[in-house]
């Protein structure tokens, strides 16, 4: 018994130690993703440029790109990583489905609803040039609102649904209903406005304004912390609801928490950077893959970082360094996400057939 208890022992130190190696070195990748991201684009950076632009007081073009440009967009970047990632693992955990996620079962379909409904819906009195006059906060108080109730009818849905596949297809079918009403909206509108959303449908990290980087940081700080508080009752949740039950969980409280914090973060990105697919879907198992754990405690921060890591990878990507074209954000994360989307339907699908 002594020497299972050591083994025992000797495994779990093992198991810290590379969950701690593999925090550092993605700690260690991010911070050179995020300066790669820095000087990397259409106008090359020297490591001079950079140093002059932070610390120096005279206005010059690199101190212009960095500032104006490039660093809010790498830090857009980080935080739509970890928005959407941690808001994937999250989902994934609630509806107990691996296919889960904002892109896929409507989520930021609802939350595109919201701010298509600012952005359209009064296009007869609004243009382009006064819509912030709306509020930021505004904007993204009515994706919140999308996101909230289509995550509560999804939620509604998979209650009394049990197969994985029907509820991921009648999520499918729910995200292809609210972008007819979104193209009704479109065909009523006016042609500046129509631009302007067809624009944001594409998604870019690049337009945000520093009263928008306000607003995202403050909600994706939210987001996050709620996340991390919500360990617990995800750790529960994963081992179904009559043991959650009987550790003394409040299932209807946990979930109305999770779904809150679910939809600020999924939200606030549609918002501000409009639809990204593929990452809320993938980034959790990829930390699920790297991180080998189902424990919260380890896969939310991991999570996060994964989807920083995969974000910043994607911008530099679509920036094409080099060049003066910059790709859609959208079809560098669609690339990324649907390998692994494939892989995690044929591993289902085989464990379906051998049980």
């Amino acid at each position: 018994m002594e020497v299972t208890a050591e083994t025992d022992n000797i495994v779990i130190r093992n198991r810290k130690t590379r969950t701690s190696m593999i925090f550092t070195v993605t700690l260690v990748l991010i911070l050179v993703l995020f300066l790669l991201d820095l000087f990397l684009g259409s106008v090359s950076l020297k490591p001079g440029d950079i140093i002059d632009a932070l610390f120096g007081n005279t206005e010059t073009i690199a101190r212009t790109i960095l500032l104006k440009f490039r660093l809010p967009k790498a830090i857009t970047a980080i935080c739509v990583g970890m928005a959407l990632s941690v808001s994937g693992l999250q989902m994934q955990t609630l509806f107990r489905n691996p296919m889960a996620g904002p892109y896929v079962l409507g989520i930021s379909s609802g939350a595109s609803l919201g701010v298509a409904i600012v952005l359209l819906g009064f296009s007869s009195s609004m243009s382009p040039d006064n819509i912030h006059s709306v509020g930021n906060w505004a904007i993204a108080g009515a994706s919140w609102i999308g996101a909230g109730l289509v995550m509560l009818l999804i939620m509604f849905i998979s209650g009394r649904v049990r197969n994985i596949m029907t509820v991921l297809i009648l999520g499918i079918m729910l995200a292809s209903g609210i972008s007819a009403v979104v193209g009704i909206m479109q065909y009523f509108s006016s042609e500046s406005m129509l631009k302007a959303y067809i624009v944001w449908t594409m998604g870019n990290l690049g337009n945000i304004t520093s009263s928008q980087m306000g607003v995202l940081l403050i909600s994706v700080g939210v987001g996050v912390l709620a996340s991390i508080f919500s360990v617990k009752m995800l750790n529960a949740l994963l081992l179904g609801e009559n043991y959650a039950r009987s550790i003394g969980l409040n299932i209807s409280l946990s979930r109305i928490a999770i779904i809150a914090g679910t939809s600020i973060l999924t939200g606030t990105i549609t918002a501000f950077c409009g639809p990204i697919g593929f990452i809320g879907i993938a980034v959790p198992h990829v930390a699920r893959i790297v991180f080998r754990t189902s424990d919260h405690k380890v896969l939310i921060p991991g999570t996060l970082l994964a989807g920083a890591v995969i974000m910043l990878i994607s911008d530099i990507i679509s920036q094409m360094p080099g060049s003066d074209n910059v790709l859609p954000v959208n079809s560098i994360t669609a690339l990324i996400g649907i390998p692994v989307v494939i892989w995690v339907i044929l591993r289902n699908q085989r464990y379906s057939e051998i049980f």
